[in-house]
């Protein structure tokens, strides 16, 4: 089970937050020490989502790529856009009288999947654009580059049902979980007659990028239906195993020969949303109808949460807890899972742009179906006038390499369980 562990331990806190503040509930005092504590649950949640404009998908510890229709979110899609490096310069491949070339095949490692594993169609095409490696060159979820228009996927070959769970077998022996892609092998020849005719191509890896800038592999999927389809998590994070492989024979004798994917490769995900007509545009266009149901989706939406009545507090308390939960709307086995932790944000004050994490992992309970978030030092430092109450924004943790969406319930929800903060404090 891999595949599906796998991403648990990524560990690549994802909100667009600045940095972790660390001076937040540091006054807080050894509630052990203090009795006759009053406890309150009557705060007024006012809740609804934001849209996240620009998530930066550069270089992230896995990239996605697939379709699926959400029945509530719409359609969400993703490619990548990748370069490659030479495994070794100067190589040889022999006499090309003497090559027969049996399969060009790229091929990514799993780590995982959101959605329905329904067979998807996928297309692989040559950039015209190089991918800047540079550290102050950004790419977000809605950057692109410019490609050839040839699909280089070997005809008939483009239909694959993903299998992120079962072992794959490569040249006889079972691998871990791979999508692997059947490429046109003219376009294998393409390389080994450069490194004839034009060595120095070869000669080092910027050399070889300036002729081979690397892929967009896409799906296009015009025949999904709602319900249908998954977005794929791929490691090609210098993970050996993702990679472009040439197979042949030379007078007879099996050879391979690999195009890297690594750490020093560039890479990053387009994601597309296609919301129209869902309840995510509803919201946006009226944000009172987060008081019944209101969302998060990586890379896309956030969740807010605001406490209007937290202002109210005497400034001579002591905090001691301080239990938000966040109810949501799924049945255990449904496909589109909330994930296991969420992420809070704000903003320390009300001019600030960026969001700073709060330093705050909701927990999920699948027995609950809730997200439960202990932000007791949040209170105590905004009781202490360390930042203002801006409100709380909620992300799903992986927002930038993942598909995970949520359903929260409102406060004015017709669902048994609506969202609450519990407050217990002491005056001093």
């Amino acid at each position: 089970m891999k595949a599906i562990s796998a991403l648990a331990i990524l560990l690549l806190f994802v909100t667009a937050c600045t940095k972790k503040n660390p001076n937040l509930g540091k006054d807080i005092i050894d509630p052990n020490a203090l009795l006759n504590g009053v406890t309150t649950d009557t705060f007024e949640l006012i809740t609804y989502s934001i849209l996240e404009d620009s998530t930066e998908t550069k270089n992230a510890s896995n990239v996605l790529l697939g379709s699926y229709i959400d029945p509530k979110f719409g359609k969400v899609q993703a490619s990548v856009f990748t370069e490659f490096r030479l495994p070794g310069l100067n190589p040889n491949f022999g006499d090309p009288a003497q090559i027969v070339i049996d399969s060009f095949v790229l091929a990514f490692e799993y780590l995982g999947y959101y959605g329905d594993l329904s067979a998807q169609n996928f297309e692989v095409y040559e950039l015209s654009d190089s991918i800047e490696n540079a550290a102050t060159t950004k790419y977000y979820q809605f950057s692109t580059l410019n490609t050839l228009s040839q699909n280089w996927v070997e005809q008939g070959q483009g239909t694959i049902i993903p299998d992120p769970i079962n072992p794959t077998i490569v040249a006889g022996k079972e691998v871990d979980p791979q999508l692997r892609i059947h490429l046109d092998t003219n376009k294998a020849w393409s390389f080994i007659n450069q490194s004839i005719s034009n060595p120095s191509t070869f000669a080092s890896n910027a050399a070889f990028q300036d002729f081979f800038k690397g892929f967009q592999v896409k799906v296009n999927n015009t025949a999904q239906t709602s319900g249908k389809g998954a977005i794929l998590y791929l490691d090609i994070n210098n993970n050996p195993a993702s990679k472009m492989t040439i197979y042949f024979k030379l007078a007879g004798v099996p050879k391979t020969y690999d195009f890297n994917i690594n750490s020093n490769c560039a890479d990053f995900t387009n994601v597309s949303h296609d919301q129209a007509n869902t309840p995510i545009a509803a919201i946006l266009a009226d944000s009172t109808l987060g008081q019944k149901s209101f969302y998060a989706q990586a890379n896309k939406l956030r969740a807010m949460v605001k406490i209007p009545g937290l202002d109210q507090l005497p400034e001579n308390i002591i905090i001691h807890r301080a239990d938000l939960t966040l109810p949501v709307q799924f049945q255990t086995g449904y496909r589109y899972k909330p994930g296991s932790r969420v992420t809070a944000a704000s903003k320390l004050s009300a001019a600030d742009v960026y969001y700073t994490s709060l330093g705050i992992a909701g927990l999920y309970s699948d027995s609950k179906k809730q997200f439960e978030l202990d932000i007791r030092a949040y209170l105590q430092s905004l009781v202490n006038g360390k930042l203002e109450n801006t409100g709380i924004v909620i992300s799903p943790l992986f927002f930038r390499n993942s598909a995970e969406r949520i359903v929260f319930n409102g406060i004015e929800t017709t669902n048994k369980k609506k969202p609450k903060l519990v407050v217990t404090y002491t005056t001093y």
